[in-house]
């Protein structure tokens, strides 16, 4: 889709804003549970809020892509704003823990098609020698916008009410929707492709299953009973059907020929790996701090700012460079810096300073940073405009699924090790020795002064102990991630290509 004239920075404004709002809509409902679970209800339905936003988010995202391919950017990103606002403003005013869970799902068929759409628009509309910058600034506001999440919604849970995490998004979306439709012009060119009706309602099926099995397994059911077992068998009986589908239609919802390309292929693995390495960190950190330091959930989410401020430096300095030098060569840098992050993360100890953490944050961060804005760029190299929406999709689309098994994986190892580390440290023990409270209360400062020094102490270092392992753990998609990073090939952004449309449509097919 080519865009006609537009006010470049009023539309650049809209999809920041946009972007802001569905990166912050991922975090920033989790400390606003307890609140609302309290005032509504529905403790053994909690989790739906929080996954059926996730499944209607991964599920739109290819077709949304693929749709902004045929029909143009500007109306679907315009129709997945409006239907955010929508569940948005329905969500605050839910009555009952179902309807909320419906709703959410509602904002998330909207979320879908923000982040991937936002992106290929900025692909649009800016020349090559511009892109790098643009999208290192879209990848600062989704980096830290996933990072302050929970920090936001702790507060306005706190001084407002739980119902304001779902109504800040109104004024920010209509904002960043008048910007939109005063700002953005598109030509009314359009693609003659059918719609893969097929390949639409498998992923669906596909995704849908293997969220749930991801989402429920050790914690509502055992992860060998029938329901996980189905939900797994479900996954793989569609994703199947889904790849035979996909081989035989002209038009697929994910062109896999796409994936013939090393530089494609290794940017949509690096996505993955990075989404799952980089959401523990938001999650433990925080954990770390609250209940290894001592503090309010509030403290224990600005205790992520560095990590926030490292990525917004990573991003910008990979926007700069990449019409510089190679993809490879800063993934490079990306890489090591993370890695370098992660292993430090994974020394702490109850007893490591402030500053220290603080350090390793900031190295984590700029590390992860390169990733939101260079691999989208790597995804669309050399691609013709109207394959960009579903290469962009997909490439979110990896990204988010990462984040998703990430949580589940490694949130279920730090539970496992916490509670095999508590074991440990009172086993034997008897009497005053033995904790036989909550441990839970140590996220809570007046609870946590009850305890016992000395009970206190095998507490903490039970939990500091899971959580460094976890980051320990975390190191192996990470190690994978090298092997990717060195098949991305030479390739690098180019500002002054000659090849025109139509030989790039052929070099691609």
């Amino acid at each position: 889709m080519v865009a006609k004239e537009s006010n470049m920075k009023l539309a650049l404004a809209g999809l920041l804003l946009g972007i802001l709002m569905s990166a912050m809509d991922n975090t920033i409902v989790a400390t606003a549970l307890g609140s609302i679970v309290s005032d509504l209800g529905g403790l053994d339905q909690f989790v739906w809020v929080t996954s059926a936003y996730m499944v209607a988010v991964m599920a739109g995202m290819p077709i949304f892509g693929k749709l902004s391919d045929m029909y143009g950017r500007k109306r679907f990103y315009i129709f997945g704003l409006s239907i955010f606002l929508i569940g948005s403003a329905l969500c605050g005013i839910a009555q009952d823990i179902v309807q909320l869970s419906i709703f959410r799902a509602i904002q998330g068929i909207g979320g879908g098609a923000l982040l991937p759409i936002a992106f290929t628009i900025v692909f649009d509309l800016f020349p090559p020698e511009k892109r790098g910058k643009m999208t290192g600034l879209l990848g600062a506001v989704f980096g830290s916008a996933s990072v302050f999440g929970p920090l936001i919604g702790a507060f306005l849970t706190d001084n407002l009410s739980w119902h304001w995490v779902f109504y800040v998004n109104v004024p920010i979306g209509l904002l960043s929707l008048f910007f939109i439709t005063t700002a953005y012009k598109e030509s009314p060119q359009r693609s003659d492709q059918r719609i893969d009706w097929g390949g639409a309602i498998t992923l669906v099926i596909a995704v849908v299953s293997l969220m749930f099995a991801l989402e429920f397994g050790g914690k509502e059911f055992q992860w060998t009973s029938w329901p996980i077992i189905g939900l797994f068998s479900s996954f793989l009986l569609f994703f199947i059907s889904f790849l035979l589908i996909e081989r035989k239609v002209t038009e697929p919802i994910i062109s896999f020929w796409m994936f013939k390309s090393p530089l494609f292929a290794s940017a949509q693995a690096l996505a993955f790996l990075y989404g799952a390495a980089f959401i523990i960190l938001t999650i433990l950190i925080p954990i770390f701090v609250q209940a290894v330091y001592g503090g309010s959930a509030t403290n224990a989410g600005l205790i992520l700012t560095p990590l926030m401020l490292g990525s917004v430096a990573g991003s910008a300095v990979a926007g700069i460079r990449m019409t510089k030098t190679s993809y490879r060569n800063i993934m490079w840098v990306s890489i090591i810096s993370f890695i370098t992050g992660m292993v430090l993360l994974a020394t702490m100890e109850p007893d490591t300073s402030r500053w220290l953490l603080t350090l390793y944050m900031i190295i984590s961060g700029f590390g992860v940073g390169f990733s939101f804005s260079l691999l989208p760029n790597a995804t669309i190299h050399k691609l013709d405009p109207r394959f960009r929406g579903s290469a962009n999709s997909t490439n979110a689309f990896f990204r988010s699924l990462g984040m998703t098994i990430g949580i589940t994986v490694y949130g279920t190892l730090q539970t496992k090790l916490f509670a095999s580390n508590m074991e440990s440290a009172f086993k034997g023990q008897d009497g005053g020795g033995n904790f036989q409270g909550d441990p839970r209360s140590i996220f809570e400062p007046e609870m946590r002064e009850k305890i016992p020094d000395f009970v206190l102490s095998k507490i903490t270092d039970s939990m500091s102990d899971s959580i460094t392992t976890t980051f320990a753990y975390a190191l192996i998609p990470l190690g994978v991630a090298l092997v990717f990073v060195f098949l991305m090939g030479n390739s690098r952004l180019e500002v002054n290509s000659n090849l025109s449309t139509e030989n790039r449509a052929k070099e691609n097919e």
